[in-house]
């Protein structure tokens, strides 16, 4: 518990405390009513205050104006009936303040979530200087390509290589993954992971301020500002209902009684004033204004604890409403990790059509690119190779040793005007032309994901109808891993462009009211992350591309986070409606109650402090999403 909390809590005991003393010691005349009233001020002088506070800052319908002219009257229906009874008054006060110290709890737990994520970036680096020596310096003064190092026990700082040392790191406040990560010279290491055994020499690739702690910081801090359409209804359903049920208990407390009058001559305007407020306690509409903003704050909260890092609560919402789910192949769904299988010369050796391929590709930092330079096994000399150009979707011209090399997909050589031979085999294919004359093709396969299948399965399960498979790569190979996977729209030979044109088609063909997503590694996907209703870069927290670009970010390369977070989403909004339902339908109830004489004060602190209470509860549910 915060000071805050704790001295809400001490008055409310010593409230109830005031209260038995009360009830035992029974003081008659001006002694009882001057006791019940410092027990009145003492539990409700803030409401009162802000209800003031409220009115001449031009919010006078606000719930502690609603609570402070209920209140209020009551205890004056109290001197004027002279029967002494101003325990209701005080009792709603009361456990109105019990309601807001559950919110206030319920809102804590929740900013635990936020505040262990502030814990990821420490506030020192320890910076090795010229000299050798070691000094504790902020993380912002860390120049890129600075040595730091990192002691065991000690958070990365700031993004970087390792130059030295081995070590395993704990990734659970990134990604939620629990499996220590083991690493050594060459790997990268991420600001926010934890260092847990040896000491490693670290140099930084980018500022303090652009690294991934410091970037997921910035995206969970900044989602609230991005308020869904169910907040937006309820602060405009706050806005209309609480004048008019002031309107409404204004007329309880006065029409009937003037009715009667006019028709019988005499009016009990005590009794109806009593109605009308309780008819005020009733109707505040705080299980409403407080459990839907609180239940995504804590869905949000509860998410980036898993590593899915969601932009706003309208995204959260958007999810929720998924029904189809467009996926890119590469790097989503299959590894990314390319190796060559087969090499098909024409009319050159072997070796040297991997030396020319791995050459023209060596500015490139593609996957493919990538494994005809580790297939070749050599030593890349750049300064062999000039005039690189590189074709979006289609491949890379290059020219090495004075000649023209080009290696890229059939489209390319197409472009060329080539001829290529055909390739039945489910393998993407890299073919090589030197000098305008074809030379043979590369045959590169990717493997699938251990965990995509399970993924698809679950989105399905979810509710997701729609399955779509986008790729660059060859019909064959795209057919082949669909089978596997078990999705049977694909889309493939694609461009960039292209992917954004089926995208286009994909959002003009959906249903009405549901949701198109869209997830990509964040390498080149950047168009389409814009394009979708909602935009999942997976693990694309190093590219600055995907965070700007997507929705929601993954920690994890791992396309089973995309089920988690549709699973989450739709947990979330089922607690939202769950308290929407429950909070309209007692109030209805009770405000019916209350006009007929039916519901007394006891029964309106119910209505208003326990279905708060209760919405406030359900809502911290939303911190710990399930695990379907």
């Amino acid at each position: 518990m915060n000071k805050k909390q704790k001295t809400m809590l001490l008055r409310i005991l010593i409230t109830v405390a005031m209260l038995i003393a009360l009830a035992l010691l029974r003081p008659e005349g001006a002694v009882r009513l001057a006791a019940y009233l410092v027990a009145y001020l003492f539990i409700g002088h803030d409401i009162l205050k802000k209800a003031w506070k409220g009115i001449k800052n031009g919010n006078v319908f606000s719930e502690t104006f609603l609570m402070g002219i209920a209140t209020v009257g009551a205890f004056l229906l109290a001197i004027l009936t002279k029967n002494g009874d101003y325990f209701e008054a005080i009792a709603v006060l009361l456990f109105y303040q019990v309601g807001e110290l559950f919110e206030s709890w319920a809102v804590g737990k929740s900013r635990k979530n936020i505040t262990a994520l502030m814990d990821i970036r420490p506030d020192t680096a320890n910076l090795e200087k010229e000299d050798g020596n070691v000094e504790e310096v902020d993380p912002d003064e860390v120049e890129v390509g600075s040595i730091i190092q990192v002691q065991p026990g000690e958070k990365v700082a700031i993004d970087g290589v390792i130059l030295s040392g081995t070590s395993s790191m704990n990734t659970a406040a990134l990604t939620g993954e629990s499996l220590p990560r083991d690493v050594q010279p060459g790997d990268r290491v991420q600001s926010g992971e934890v260092n847990m055994t040896g000491l490693l020499r670290v140099r930084t690739t980018v500022p303090a301020g652009e690294s991934t702690a410091a970037k997921i910081l910035d995206l969970v801090e900044n989602a609230t500002s991005r308020k869904s359409r169910s907040e937006h209804f309820i602060a405009r359903f706050a806005r209309v209902y609480t004048p008019l049920v002031c309107c409404l208990a204004l007329a309880v407390a006065v029409l009937p009684p003037l009715f009667t009058l006019i028709f019988t001559g005499s009016a009990d305007f005590l009794s109806w004033l009593y109605r009308a407020l309780t008819f005020l306690v009733i109707s505040c509409p705080c299980a409403l204004v407080i459990s839907v903003p609180l239940t995504f704050f804590a869905a949000i909260g509860g998410a980036s604890r898993e590593g899915v890092l969601v932009k706003g609560s309208n995204y959260l919402e958007a999810m929720a409403n998924t029904d189809t789910v467009v996926l890119d192949k590469t790097g989503t769904l299959t590894k990314g990790e390319f190796e060559v299988t087969r090499v098909q010369p024409n009319n050159i050796e072997e070796r040297e059509l991997l030396r020319l391929a791995a050459h023209a590709e060596c500015a490139s930092s593609h996957p493919i690119s990538r494994s005809l330079q580790k297939a070749y096994g050599g030593e890349i000399d750049r300064s062999l190779v000039e005039n690189i150009r590189e074709e979006s979707g289609f491949g890379v011209l290059a020219r090495v040793e004075g000649r023209e090399v080009a290696v890229g997909n059939h489209k390319l050589m197409e472009k060329l005007g080539v001829t290529a031979s055909s390739v039945t085999e489910a393998a993407t294919v890299a073919h090589v032309a030197v000098d305008g004359a074809y030379t043979g093709c590369i045959l590169i396969a990717d493997t699938v994901k251990p965990t995509a299948k399970e993924a698809i399965r679950q989105m399905r399960q979810a509710g997701v109808s729609n399955i779509v498979m986008l790729t660059g790569d060859r019909r064959e190979t795209a057919l082949k891993i669909a089978d596997e996977l078990g999705i049977t729209q694909v889309e493939s030979q694609l461009l960039p462009a292209d992917k954004v044109e089926k995208l286009e088609k994909l959002l003009k063909e959906k249903k009405k009211g549901s949701q198109v997503l869209f997830a990509g590694d964040g390498i080149n996907d950047a168009p389409v992350l814009t394009q979708a209703d909602i935009g999942v870069a997976m693990g694309g927290v190093g590219s600055d591309a995907a965070i700007e670009a997507a929705d929601v970010v993954l920690m994890r390369d791992d396309p089973m986070h995309i089920a988690r977070a549709i699973h989450m989403a739709r947990h979330c909004m089922a607690i939202v409606w769950q308290n929407i339902v429950f909070s309209l339908v007692i109030k209805v109830l009770f405000l019916l109650l209350s006009s007929l004489g039916l519901a007394n004060m006891g029964l309106a602190i119910f209505a208003d402090v326990g279905v708060m209470v209760l919405a406030v509860l359900n809502a911290t549910r939303a911190l710990h999403n399930r695990k379907d």
